[in-house]
C-alpha cells in the first residue's frame, strides 16, 4: 500500500523525502491520496498547490469530510491561495456538511477578495494612531505585539501576509524616528516584593481569566491614577473625600435628558460604570437637568432604560437639580471672593469680548466687560435680583471672573447662571435662574466625591476651568480626564438631523433600526453583550474611534452566530406537490436547533418537522433551466436536489406558471428507489405545508440608511445621500412553527464561555426573539408584532458582502 501511495504522490511532483515524510502519518496519507483523486490530478503540480493540498491533507486526518471536494477543486484551480484560505474552506464544508456549496465556500474562504497595498496600509495606519499613545510609551518594543493585532484586524483577513511587516516598520518610523538608546538598553527590573508580585499576579488573573482583553487594565484606563491621587490645592479637602469615599474609586455617567442616547454613549456607559466596577468601586447615574427648555420625561426614561440594558446598575440616580440650592449658595460665594460678576451685554458683545471677529472666527483682540469692575456688593444684589425674576432671558448673565490673557477660551469669562422663564421638571417654578453646565458640572463632581471624572476629549479644555472653580471655591478637586469618543461612520448620530429624518418621514422613528441609536440598536435586536464585548475590543485611548458599519455588524453577527438557534424561514415560498407520496405520507424529521449541539438545552436540543407530499421551498432554490449555471446546485429540471435532513432527493417533474410565466407550483418526484438516489449536489431548506409553517405578515430588511461614509459631506445636504433601497419588505415569507417554541422560551440568554459580557435579559421584550435564519440572516421580533400579527427585523446578514445576501 506504501508503495502505492509513493507512486500516486511522484506522479503529481512530490520528491522522495517529501513523500517519505508523507507516509509517515497513515491518516494524512489516506486524505492526500483521496484528495488526489478528488482532484482528478494525473500529472505535476506546482509546488505551492502542492503544499496547500498537503495543508488540506493535514487537517482531514483521514476522516470523511462531505463536500471536501470542494475544496480540493478550489484549491486545483487556483481560488484559493493561502494556508488562511484552505483552512476557513475547510471548516467550512465541515460545519455544512449537508449544505455545503461552491458559493458560500467562496464567500467564507475570501476567494475573490483583492487587497491591494494602498487598502492594507490605510488599515494599518489607523490602527496605529487609535494605539498612538501606547504605542509612543512602548516605542520598537511593541511592533511585534503590532503585528500579531494587526493581523486580527477583520478587514485585513484576506490580505497577503508578506504586506504587514514592510507596512509597520515603514509607519512606525515615521512616528517614533530611528531606534536610540531607549530601545536598545534593557532596563533592569528590581524584583517585586512578595505582597506586590502576589498583587500584580491578581491583577494578571483579573485580566486574562476570561480569555478577552480588558479595557479597564490597559491603555488609557489602565493607567489613570488610583484614588487619592489626584493633586489638589487644599490638602485637607483629600482627607475628607476620602474619608467619604473609603478610598473607593467613584465615577458617574452624567447625560443630558434632553435626547435620545447614541452608540457613542454606549462607550461613555462603559467606561464609566465598568470601570468602577472593575475596581470594585461605584457609579453614579447623574441626569444633568439644567435647561429645563430641552428636558422631557421621555428621555429620562430612555436613558434610564438604556443603561439598564447595557447591564449596568447605578450606585444612586442623581440629578443636578439636587444641588440647586447648594450651586447657588457657591455662586453667591463666587460673588463674595470677586470671581463671579452681573453681566448684562448682548451676546454678540460677548463674542466681541472674547476676540470673535466679524467672519466668526477667534483671533481678535480679547477685552474686559464693561461691568465687570462693579464691586461685590452691587453684583450680590443684582444676582439676587436675577433670582427673584426682576430680569428677563437675556436682560442678565453671572459670569465668572477668570482670566482673559489665558490661551484657552475655556478661562475667557465663561457664564455660569442666565435668566430661563421655564418651569423644571422637579423644581416646578422655585427658580428663575439656572446654572449652566461649566458652573454645574465640576461642582456637583466635588459634592459626589468623583474620583475619576471621565469625558470625551472635546472637554479637554474645559479641565482648565473645571480645576479653576473648584480652587477658587475651595472645594474638593475631582480628576477630569478625556478619552477619544466612538463614532460610526457611514451614518449620522446629530440629535438635529435624526430629528428631522422623523419629522420627515424618512424613518419610523427614533428607535428605527436603520438609526444608531441605543433606541433602534435594541430594536433592531443587536443583543447589549455583542455591543460590549465590541467596544472591549476597541480598547480606550485619547484618539477619536471612527468604526465603518462593516465592522460594527461584524462583531454583532460574531456573537449572535454563538448565541442563537437557527431556523428555517422562506422569504418567497414556492408549493411543491411531491406526486409519488400519498396524502396520508407523513415522515418526521429531526433537526438539531444549533449544529453539533443536538442535546444542548441552551437552544432546546432537536425539534421535529413533518415530511409529507406537500411542501414549500424558496423560489430561489429552483431555477426552470435546463442549463443552469456551472456554480448552481440547487433545483432545475435535470437537477434533483437535497431536502434539509430528509433522506431522499426530489427531481422537478412538472411546473405550473401563471400568465406572466411565475412559478405557481412545482410537481415533483421523491427518489426513494432502489438506484434512484443519488448524493446530491447540496441541500436546500424547506417548510412543510398546513401547521407545520407560520405565515409572517411583514419581514423587514435593513440596509444602510446612507450611500457614502461620510453622509454630511454630501453637497446637497445629508437628506441627499439617503440610500433609497435602504428598508426592503417581505410580505409572502413563512417560518417553521418551531419559532413559536424559541419565542416561548426567548430570551435565551446564551453564555459565551469565557466572556465577561453575558447579559442577562429581561424577558418580555420582542426584541430579544432571536434566531438565525439559514441562508438568509439573524433576525428578531420587532415592536410592531402583536397576538395576530408578526414583524421580523433582519439584524445582521450572515455574510458581510450583504449583496449576496
Amino acid at each position: 500500500m506504501s508503495e502505492e501511495l509513493a507512486t500516486l504522490f511522484s506522479k503529481i511532483g512530490l520528491n522522495e523525502t517529501k513523500t517519505q515524510e508523507i507516509l509517515k502519518n497513515k491518516k494524512v496519507s489516506k486524505s492526500f491520496a483521496e484528495i488526489i483523486e478528488e482532484g482528478k490530478l494525473s500529472d505535476i503540480v506546482d509546488d505551492k498547490k502542492i503544499a496547500l493540498l498537503h495543508s488540506l491533507a493535514t487537517e482531514s486526518k483521514g476522516a470523511e469530510i462531505p463536500h471536501r471536494e470542494l475544496v480540493t477543486k478550489a484549491i486545483v484551480d487556483g481560488r484559493l491561495k493561502t494556508n488562511l484560505q484552505v483552512s476557513e474552506a475547510f471548516k467550512y464544508v465541515k460545519a455544512n456538511p449537508e449544505t455545503a456549496n461552491n458559493a458560500d465556500l467562496e464567500s467564507n474562504s475570501g476567494v475573490g477578495v483583492e487587497l491591494s497595498e494602498g487598502q492594507v496600509k490605510n488599515e494599518i495606519v489607523n490602527y496605529i494612531q487609535s494605539n498612538k499613545e501606547d504605542i509612543e510609551t512602548k516605542r520598537y518594543s511593541c511592533v511585534p505585539a503590532i503585528l500579531g493585532q494587526v493581523k486580527k484586524i477583520p478587514e485585513l483577513k484576506w490580505a497577503a501576509p508578506n504586506l504587514f511587516k514592510p507596512i509597520i516598520d515603514e509607519e512606525i518610523l515615521k512616528l517614533l524616528g530611528p531606534k536610540d538608546e531607549r530601545d536598545t538598553v534593557k532596563k533592569e527590573k528590581k524584583k517585586p516584593a512578595k505582597k506586590e508580585a502576589k498583587a500584580s499576579e491578581t491583577k494578571k488573573e483579573e485580566t486574562s481569566a476570561s480569555g478577552e482583553r480588558s479595557m479597564f487594565s490597559e491603555g488609557f484606563l489602565g493607567d489613570l491614577h488610583k484614588p487619592g491621587q489626584n493633586p489638589q490645592m487644599y490638602p485637607e479637602l483629600m482627607k475628607e473625600h476620602l474619608k467619604a469615599t473609603g478610598g473607593k474609586v467613584f465615577t458617574r455617567f452624567p447625560p443630558e435628558p434632553n435626547g435620545y442616547l447614541h452608540i457613542g454613549h454606549s462607550k461613555a456607559i462603559m467606561v464609566n460604570f465598568g470601570y468602577a466596577k472593575f475596581h470594585d468601586g461605584v457609579c453614579y447615574l447623574r441626569f444633568d437637568d439644567t435647561n429645563p427648555e430641552a428636558e422631557e420625561e421621555r428621555y429620562f426614561t430612555s436613558i434610564l432604560d438604556m443603561v439598564d440594558w447595557l447591564g449596568f446598575e447605578p450606585w444612586k440616580v442623581t440629578y443636578s437639580s439636587d444641588y440647586f440650592d447648594e450651586l447657588y449658595a457657591l455662586a453667591e460665594r463666587l460673588i463674595e471672593n470677586d470671581r463671579g460678576y452681573v453681566c448684562h451685554c448682548t451676546p454678540e458683545q460677548v463674542k466681541l469680548q472674547r476676540g470673535q471677529k466679524p467672519d466668526g472666527t477667534l483671533g481678535g483682540e480679547r477685552f474686559a466687560c464693561e461691568h465687570r469692575s462693579k464691586s461685590k456688593e452691587q453684583n450680590l444684589e443684582e444676582f439676587r435680583k436675577m433670582r427673584n425674576g426682576f430680569y428677563k432671558p437675556g436682560e442678565a448673565t453671572l459670569r465668572m471672573k477668570q482670566d482673559l490673557e489665558s490661551d484657552s477660551p475655556q478661562m475667557w469669562d465663561l457664564v455660569a447662571y442666565r435668566v430661563l422663564n421655564a418651569p423644571h421638571h422637579r423644581t416646578g417654578d422655585k427658580w428663575k435662574i439656572y446654572p449652566t453646565y461649566d458652573f454645574t458640572h465640576c461642582l456637583v463632581d466635588s459634592f459626589e466625591n468623583i474620583s475619576h471624572s471621565l469625558c470625551t476629549t472635546e472637554f479637554i479644555l474645559s479641565r482648565e476651568s473645571y480645576e479653576w472653580l473648584c480652587d477658587v471655591l475651595k472645594v474638593y478637586r475631582p480628576a477630569q480626564r478625556e478619552y477619544g469618543r466612538l463614532n460610526i461612520t457611514g451614518t449620522i448620530l446629530s440629535k438635529r438631523k435624526i430629528a428631522k429624518l422623523v419629522n420627515e418621514g424618512i424613518v419610523r422613528g427614533w428607535d428605527d433600526p436603520r438609526l444608531y441609536t441605543l433606541e433602534a440598536i435594541r430594536r433592531r435586536g443587536v443583543p447589549p453583550g455583542a455591543i460590549l464585548s465590541f467596544i472591549n475590543t476597541l480598547g480606550v485611548t485619547t484618539n477619536t474611534t471612527n468604526i465603518q458599519e462593516v465592522r460594527f455588524e461584524s462583531a454583532v453577527r460574531s456573537y449572535l452566530d454563538q448565541t442563537t438557534p437557527r431556523l428555517m424561514m422562506i422569504l418567497d415560498p414556492v408549493k411543491v406537490v411531491i406526486e409519488n407520496l400519498e396524502d396520508s405520507f407523513s415522515e418526521d424529521v429531526e433537526i438539531p436547533y444549533k449544529p453539533g449541539a443536538n442535546s444542548d438545552p441552551k437552544f432546546g436540543g432537536n425539534r421535529t418537522l413533518k415530511f409529507t407530499n406537500t411542501i414549500y421551498i424558496d423560489r430561489s432554490d429552483f431555477r426552470d433551466d435546463s442549463t443552469p449555471s456551472k456554480d448552481y446546485f440547487r433545483l432545475t429540471p435535470n437537477q434533483p436536489v437535497g431536502l434539509m435532513k430528509v433522506p431522499f432527493n426530489i427531481a422537478v417533474k412538472s411546473v405550473e406558471k401563471d400568465s406572466e410565466g411565475n412559478v405557481l407550483c412545482i410537481h415533483a418526484t421523491y427518489l426513494n428507489k432502489e438506484g434512484e438516489h443519488k448524493k446530491p449536489k447540496t441541500f436546500i431548506q424547506w417548510l412543510p405545508s398546513g401547521e407545520g409553517s407560520i405565515k409572517i405578515d411583514e419581514i423587514r430588511v435593513q440596509n444602510r440608511l446612507f450611500n457614502s461614509e461620510n453622509p454630511s459631506a454630501h453637497p446637497d445636504g445629508f437628506l441627499s445621500d439617503i440610500n433609497p433601497n435602504s428598508e426592503e419588505i417581505y410580505t409572502n415569507a413563512i417560518i417553521e412553527s418551531s419559532f413559536l417554541d424559541v419565542k416561548k422560551r426567548s430570551p435565551l440568554n446564551v453564555k459565551i464561555a469565557d466572556s465577561e459580557f453575558n447579559i442577562e435579559e429581561k424577558s418580555g421584550r420582542p426584541e430579544t426573539v432571536r434566531f438565525q435564519a439559514l441562508r438568509v440572516g439573524y433576525f428578531c421580533m420587532d415592536k410592531d408584532s402583536t397576538d395576530n400579527k408578526l414583524i421580523f427585523n433582519r439584524i445582521v446578514t450572515l455574510k458581510e458582502d450583504s449583496g449576496k445576501n
